[in-house]
């Protein structure tokens, strides 16, 4: 009889997941003796979160930003499994999913990321959106169909927190409303985009004022309704009308995580070591936003895309050697700096020595994330839709 391989289960299909378990299946096993690599995600499609914004004001389509696991995997050898996992018993090492089926591992990489929390302010959960999701891009663009289509004189929006994702979702739905929308940032803090190098903040700065987005800061929002915002500023309280209100702030540990009998951190993170292992249980991995991880140098890492994307070389890695008896590799996480999409044909771009603007850095940007995409062959698709599109456009006018 044969001898059972060696089973990997990675969950979640984000940058961390996904890109762990390509990465993973291209490595070279000792005898042929190849691990069985399992990715389990609730949903059935990859998202490039970075691009997201992108489907609000129609620039790229969906299938771009967001192809089938199912067709990123093919020929990879990776097995993808369609469900949620509900716990994890890291003593017999079984996953959970659904409630009903029960998985064994023996490697496990954690890589859900978050949730958007809406249950701390009174109406957040019943009447705002998040910008997390395929589906949430889905019900703004959709809401806003229906403003549209009712010929409003004014279309009222909040994006509620100043900080990349709201800057962004602010600057694209000005473009794409125009004269008719009236788009209010609201920012707790003094300043959006806190943590940005100078440049890409007051560019950001700029972009917004020319698109005449209203800019609230030192402000937080006390209450949420169907049809009107309360905000507090200065400990006076001001309710405004609003048609739509979106929620970008913070990341949230799902609550089963929170659960895992796992060393974590004051805010339910999972705590790691440089080599991206859980404490106290070497078979487990963790990365992205449930991670809390210092790298080699000592360096806190942020939660960011980019983050999760370099974790993911490593964590392949340090898998691969843990098994074939190879040393393993603590994280060095590597700041490349960052790009910002402010609207249609803008954007902004720090790092690695330079500092764009407008429609280069936007051409930029697109690049950079197009080599970023998870596949050759989705890559050469979506590069190919690109140099079509313009064409196509020119002969339909």
């Amino acid at each position: 009889m044969s001898e059972q391989p060696l089973r990997i289960c990675i969950l979640g299909g984000g940058f961390g997941g996904l890109y762990t378990a390509l990465r993973l299946s291209q490595f070279p096993w000792t005898n042929g003796h190849c691990p069985e690599i399992i990715l389990i995600d609730q949903r059935d499609r990859f998202l490039f979160t970075p691009l997201l914004y992108e489907l609000i004001t129609e620039e790229m389509q969906s299938w771009e930003i967001s192809p089938p696991f199912e067709e990123l995997l093919a020929d990879t050898g990776i097995r993808f499994h369609q469900g949620c996992v509900t716990s994890i018993n890291v003593e017999t090492q079984q996953i959970e999913l659904d409630n009903r089926h029960s998985l064994p591992y023996d490697k496990l990489v954690l890589a859900m990321g978050g949730k958007t929390p809406l249950d701390n302010i009174s109406g957040a959960k019943d009447y705002a959106i998040p910008f997390r999701s395929l589906q949430d891009a889905y019900r703004i663009k959709e809401r806003l169909r229906l403003l549209e289509v009712a010929q409003a004189e004014k279309i009222r929006i909040a994006v509620v927190g100043g900080g990349y994702s709201g800057v962004e979702l602010a600057c694209k739905l000005a473009d794409r409303l125009g004269e008719t929308g009236r788009i209010r940032l609201v920012e707790r803090g003094t300043d959006i985009l806190s943590n940005s190098p100078e440049f890409n903040r007051q560019t950001a700065q700029d972009a917004l004022e020319k698109r005449r987005v209203w800019i609230d800061l030192e402000t937080e929002v006390t209450e949420i309704n169907s049809d009107h915002l309360s905000l507090r500023y200065k400990g006076q309280i001001d309710t405004i009308p609003v048609d739509l209100v979106l929620w970008t702030v913070g990341t949230q540990v799902l609550d089963w995580v929170k659960n895992l009998p796992l060393k974590h951190n004051e805010q339910g993170l999972i705590t790691v070591n440089p080599e991206l292992q859980v404490i106290d249980h070497p078979e487990i991995y963790a990365l992205g936003d449930l991670a809390d991880c210092q790298d080699a140098t000592g360096q806190e890492i942020p939660r960011t895309a980019q983050a999760a994307f370099q974790q993911s070389d490593y964590c392949a890695w340090n898998l691969w050697a843990s098994i074939t008896q190879r040393p393993l590799l603590p994280f060095r996480y590597q700041a490349l700096g960052e790009m910002l999409a402010l609207g249609i044909d803008n954007a902004t771009l720090n790092g690695l020595g330079m500092e764009l603007n407008g429609p280069l850095a936007y051409l930029t940007r697109r690049l950079i994330y197009l080599y970023r995409l998870p596949t050759l062959k989705h890559q050469l698709n979506v590069g190919l839709s690109w140099m079509v599109q313009p064409l196509v456009e020119w002969l339909s006018d």
